[in-house]
Formats: structure tokens, sequence, C-alpha cells
């Protein structure tokens, strides 16, 4: 019998660690477990872990076990549902019946009601097993039932080697073990959902798909088309078809033939790694795992250079940064390690000089990045375009981090707008109008006024008008929809609101407490 995988969720973590001490004596070795405090943390299990049981607290911080119960309805989860609850409520058990929960337990546990849930469930998974094995006769059923298993053993390595021969033989795909090759077949880009059965219909053809007899493909989570096969023939017209279309829009790696079925998650691997090197081909075909068998993984990344652009940034050395970057993404340089130089380098870019500038100079920078996405993943574009992809943005932040940086220094841009802001605080006054007064670019302006203020614009015009209505409030007898008005609130209402959240108490009561000290 198949271990089950179960995930117990719940926010008292005596409680997760009891369940599981109490299954684990009555059920020894039937279960693998898993654990979430909260339903988010569950949902991040059940994205990475295939779990036939949930057993979910319905009161929980995060998210809630009906919500839970929910999502999974929307993901179309496989696993089954049962509650634990310290409440005998009735909407609760409402909820229970409408997402078609197994059960619906109350606390304190009754070891022997949770025990009795646990093999009428044991016994339900026997007959679905029982009623998928009829089901299977047909060549169609077959076909899809080997795919799920396929996708589960290259999905999970949960399983181990027996388990895996277990699965894949009652699929019927005993003649892996006479020898196989993975192919991954990555559309430019990533295939959407609307594209895929085309894309999978144009392979078909390429392939000779309707000729093998011994060929299955389907798409893994990352949307790229898996071919298993034992025809090395299926493989080479693949590879010249890419050699005569070099506009193909996709890109493929292999792995080396090998067998017995068990190794189809070494084989798979090995073509993911091999199809990643396609970033730095030049023209498309087909890249086979043998061939990167001497790409050296020692190697040491170019933290210092890195560190150089970084600092470079805004000091008006464009031609260093360009060199530096020349250097740091070497293609000859490249070819010689593994994938995960390059995927290396990528990060500590992303890390060090991209991120720190947003951290540094904040939403302002925000806009230019956002323009430059494909920066972020080496796998969005080919190697070329990546390349000035990244230089394009260096450039970009080099200008603007300059700009910013003059604006710092030049404090009487920022005593103008100061002093525009103080004589027409009571106008309908916004930063765009500001910035316009002082001749400078609009997030450049909000992160240097942040800076000199301390302040956001925002908060700095909210301050000087609501200093300004105090004023007023103890040196004049003026209404206060008045005062409202004449320091720029758009609403008696808004301004009670707005001086109640700041100083604590209403602005009639504000003055009346000036006046009793004043009495004094």
């Amino acid at each position: 019998m198949l271990m089950r995988s179960l995930l117990i969720v719940d926010d008292e973590r005596n409680i997760r660690v009891g369940l599981k001490s109490m299954i684990d004596r009555e059920f020894a070795g039937a279960y693998t477990f898993y654990f979430a405090a909260d339903g988010e943390e569950a949902l991040q299990v059940l994205d990475e872990t295939e779990i036939d049981l949930v057993i979910t607290d319905i009161r929980m911080p995060v998210m809630d076990g009906i919500t839970l119960i929910q999502r999974l309805q929307e993901r179309e989860s496989r696993a089954d549902v049962v509650i634990l609850s310290g409440f005998d409520d009735f909407q609760y058990a409402k909820a229970a019946i409408r997402f078609d929960v197994k059960e619906y337990l109350l606390k304190p546990i009754v070891r022997e009601e949770l025990f009795r849930v646990l093999r009428r469930l044991e016994e339900e998974w026997q007959k679905k097993n029982e009623v998928a094995d009829e089901l299977r006769n047909t060549i169609a059923l077959k076909a899809e039932f080997a795919i799920t298993q396929l996708q589960n053993v290259l999905m999970h390595d949960r399983y181990r080697a027996e388990e895996v021969r277990e699965l894949l033989g009652r699929a019927a795909l005993c003649w892996l073990d006479e020898g196989f090759q993975v192919a991954i077949v990555r559309m430019n880009g990533g295939a959407r959902a609307a594209e895929r059965a085309e894309f999978m219909h144009r392979i078909d053809k390429i392939i000779g798909y309707e000729n093998e007899r011994r060929c299955i493909r389907f798409y893994d989570r990352e949307e790229r088309l898996v071919i298993i096969t034992d025809s090395s023939t299926l493989i080479e017209r693949l590879s010249t078809y890419m050699k005569e279309h070099p506009a193909c829009g996709f890109q493929a790696g292999v792995s080396v033939r090998m067998s017995p079925m068990e190794a189809v998650r070494q084989g798979y691997r090995q073509a993911v790694a091999a199809v990643a090197y396609s970033v730095l081909l030049t023209a498309p075909d087909v890249i086979r795992a043998e061939e990167l068998v001497d790409k050296s993984k020692s190697y040491k990344l170019p933290v210092e250079d890195i560190h150089k652009i970084s600092n470079l940034l805004g000091l008006d050395r464009e031609a260093d940064i360009k060199r530096l970057l020349q250097h740091v993404l070497d293609i000859k340089t490249i070819m010689r390690y593994d994938i995960s130089y390059l995927e290396g380098i990528s990060h500590l870019l992303n890390e060090h000089v991209f991120d720190k500038v947003f951290q540094v100079y904040g939403e302002g920078s925000l806009e230019i990045l956002k323009l430059h996405r494909t920066v972020g993943d080496i796998y969005n574009a080919p190697f070329h375009d990546y390349y000035y992809s990244v230089q394009s943005l260096l450039l970009l932040l080099n200008d603007y981090v300059r700009q910013v940086r003059s604006v710092y220094n030049d404090k009487s841009e920022m005593g103008r707008a100061i002093s525009y802001i103080q004589e027409r605080y009571h106008e309908d006054l916004n930063m765009a109008m500001v910035s316009n007064h002082v001749s400078l670019n609009y997030s450049y302006f909000s992160q240097a006024f942040k800076d000199h203020t301390g302040d956001t614009f925002v908060a700095y015009l909210r301050k000087l008008r609501l200093q300004r209505a105090k004023e007023l409030l103890m040196t004049s007898d003026m209404k206060v929809y008045e005062i409202s008005a004449s320091v720029g609130f758009e609403n008696v209402k808004h301004f009670t609101r707005v001086f109640k959240e700041v100083e604590g108490v209403s602005p009639l009561e504000y003055r009346a407490m000036n006046e009793a000290l004043g009495a004094e």
C-alpha cells in the first residue's frame, strides 16, 4: 500500500503534534505528515506537495479553515478534507456540507471517532483506485493515466524508487526499462494556456508523434512541453527542424539515454538543465546533456565588480559602468561554467544593484525598474537581449541617481519648493504643481522632498494646514467651517476628522481647551 500524505492545519502547535502522535500510533507508517499554522501556510504546502488528506481547524489567524477549503475547491484540489472545530456551530456545519468536507469533528478529539474517519477514507481511496483501474482499460484513459503518474513522479520527490516503479508499472510504462530519453521543449516567452494545445500539435507534427509507439508528452508546472521517448530518431527530427527554421520560436534540451524506469526523474532534470543553456545559443538547436558534462561548477562570482557598478551609479562614469558590465557578463567566461554561474550573476545584479537602488531611492526608481521587467529573469529572453536590457537599465538608473543627487546637493531648489507651498497651502495644491514650479522631474522631486523634509509631500502639506488652523482657532473668532476652507481643506467634515486624528480632540474642543488655559 502506498503511503498517504496528510496535512495537519492548526494554529496550536501542541494540537498539531498531538494529532500526529495519535494517528502514528494507530496507523504506524501509513502517513507522511505535513504541518501548517494557518490556511496561507497550508496553501504553500499544497503548492509544493501532493496531499491526500487535509485535517484543518476552523478558527485560525491569517486565513481560516473555511477560506482554505474554498481555495482548495477553486484550485480543484484532489485532497479530501476533515474539519476540526471547538464550536458546534450550525453555520460551520453548513459550510462544511457546501464544500463537500468528508467529516466535521468537534474538539476535544475523540480518538475512536478520528480513527473511524481515517479507516473510512482509506476504504474510499481503495474503492476509487479499483474503479480507476477498471476505467483505465481504454487506450485513451491509459495514456492520460500514464501522464498523471509521470507528472506525480517528476513533480514530487516524496516517492521512493520502489514506489516510482509501482506507479509507472501500473501506467504500462515498463518499456522505459529498455532505455529512453527525456526532452524539454520550451516556447519562447512561455506557453500560455490558450496556446498550449496548438503548440503541442505543432511539435507533434515536427517529431512525427503519430508514428511513434513509445512516446508520451505533457506539460509540466513551468508550462514546458515534456517528451519521453525510446526513439533517438524523434530527437534528430526536432534538431533538424530547429536548424532549418532559425525563427522557430522555441528551445529544446534532451537527456542522455538512460534506464531503468526509476531514472525518469534524473532524465527530466538533465533535460531541464540542458534547455536552460538555450539562452546562450546564437542559433536554435537541441541542447544535449552530454555536451554539458565539462561545464565547471567551481567558479567565483564577480561580486566585487558588481559592487563597483552599484557604487558608480550617479557619478557620471557611464563608460566605466559599460566596461565593468562587459566583464561581468563576458559570454566566453559564462560558457565555461554551469548555468548556475549566470543565474548567480543575475541574482547579484538584482540584489546588490537594482534592489539597492529601490531601497535607497524609493518609488521614483520603481517607475524605471518596471520598464525592464525582463532583467529579473535570465530566461525571459536570449542572452544578447538580456545583456542589453541590463545595460540599458543601468544607464537609466545612472542618470536617475545623478539627477536625484544633484537635487540633494542644491538645497535652494527645495527652499523654493517649500516657500511656494507655504504661500499657496490654502489653495488646491498638489505635488505635480510644485515640482513643475521648480522645474524638477515628478519622481525625482518626490524622493528629494521626503529626504529634505523628513515627510512625504502630502504629510508635509497636511501638517502645515493643521498648524495654521490651530493658530486661527486660538487667535480668531472664525467658524470651524471658515477655518477649514481658509487653510485648504476640501470640506469641514474631512478637516474635523484629520484634526482629531492628529490632535486627539475636535477643533472646537481644542479652542475651548486653549481658552480655558488663557483664562487661568
